[in-house]
């Protein structure tokens, strides 16, 4: 699914922590002040000034930034995206500040320490409109969450979970770090489901986003769990990770993997038969959506922040990818990466 070093390039242009490469669909210069003369509504000339905080460098966020520069075409602005290298909440923090000193009009962040960072979210609150996307940090003075309803995606994968253990049975469950909000949240719902259908969760283990750990993780649960029949990863690149300690260990079959988001590895091992589902967001929406908000955010001011819904939550929503549907899921993720 790569589309060339460029897109990302434009994406991290002026972001100097941020040396990676990433891919996205254009390149049309970096961050500071767009490079587009967009006409705001109070008639000023000047563009807008809009940031997009991912939580990483993944995947997952390669779709997300193909949603930004769709309502970029659309909108014919710019909007600058950052992320943190390694996906720490040290990381993000700094971003952030650098985007309090540097005059955003508006924001949106996939907050990565919900609580811990409520202080430094409030402070670029203060300067400009925020929104949350994908990680939600509802205790903040951000306007609202654009996003995954992460307790009833649980609750999905929960219920895909008892359909692979009718009679019971035992799984474990692996993450980056349970402090997310959306990870805490997919834990509760998976929990909620499957204890009610005698399945035990045995073991849940964090890596820290050290995707050596993630799948040392897994190697070290499927040898101390002998009788454990599912393996469930949180983030997008838990499923990768426990496929191959799965298929490493000569798993396949016995231990089966159910997962969260769409990458490569992870839909190969669907149509491979090594997992039996991946409960998917829609990050191509996020982006998008994101976008338009912070757009009208910052050009509509009193009139956008009226159109907020009173819940303060838009829920993109979720799908069970198996293996009947992943080859039409596919063809339509690549089309949306163009």
């Amino acid at each position: 699914m790569e589309q060339g070093k460029s897109f990302w390039k434009r994406a991290y242009a002026g972001v100097a922590m941020l040396s990676m490469a990433l891919i996205a669909g254009c390149d049309r210069g970096g961050g500071g002040e767009g490079s587009n003369s967009n006409s705001s509504s109070n008639g000023s000339s000047k563009a807008p000034k809009l940031a997009f905080v991912a939580g990483g460098a993944n995947e997952f966020w390669k779709i997300a930034a193909a949603g930004v520069h769709k309502y970029e075409q659309e909108a014919k602005i710019q909007i600058d995206i950052k992320a943190p290298p390694n996906s720490t909440p040290e990381e993000q923090n700094r971003i952030l500040e650098s985007i309090v000193s540097e005059g955003y009009d508006a924001v949106a962040v996939s907050v990565l320490a919900p609580d811990a960072q409520v202080p430094v979210l409030n402070k670029l609150a203060e300067k400009a409109p925020l929104i949350t996307m994908d990680s939600d940090s509802p205790n903040s003075n951000r306007l609202f969450y654009v996003g995954t309803n992460n307790y009833e995606a649980g609750k999905v994968l929960g219920n895909e979970i008892v359909k692979i253990l009718p009679n019971g049975g035992k799984m474990a469950v692996f993450v980056g770090t349970f402090a997310v909000d959306n990870a805490a949240q997919r834990f509760k719902g998976i929990q909620d489901v499957v204890t009610a259908h005698n399945i035990q969760i045995v073991d849940k283990r964090e890596d820290n986003v050290d995707r050596a750990k993630a799948r040392s993780n897994v190697e070290d649960i499927l040898n101390a769990h002998p009788d454990l029949n599912v393996a469930t990863g949180l983030w997008s690149y838990n499923g990768p990770a426990i496929i191959a300690a799965v298929e490493a260990l000569g798993k396949k079959g016995k231990v089966i993997p159910a997962v969260f988001d769409e990458e490569d590895a992870t839909l190969s091992g669907i149509e491979n038969g090594t997992v039996a589902c991946t409960v998917v967001q829609k990050p191509f929406q996020f982006g998008y959506l994101a976008s338009k908000w912070l757009h009208e955010l910052a050009t509509k001011g009193d009139a956008a922040r009226a159109a907020i819904p009173p819940s303060k939550t838009i829920d993109t929503g979720v799908e069970v990818i198996t293996k009947e549907n992943v080859a039409a899921f596919k063809a339509r993720l690549a089309e949306q990466k163009k």
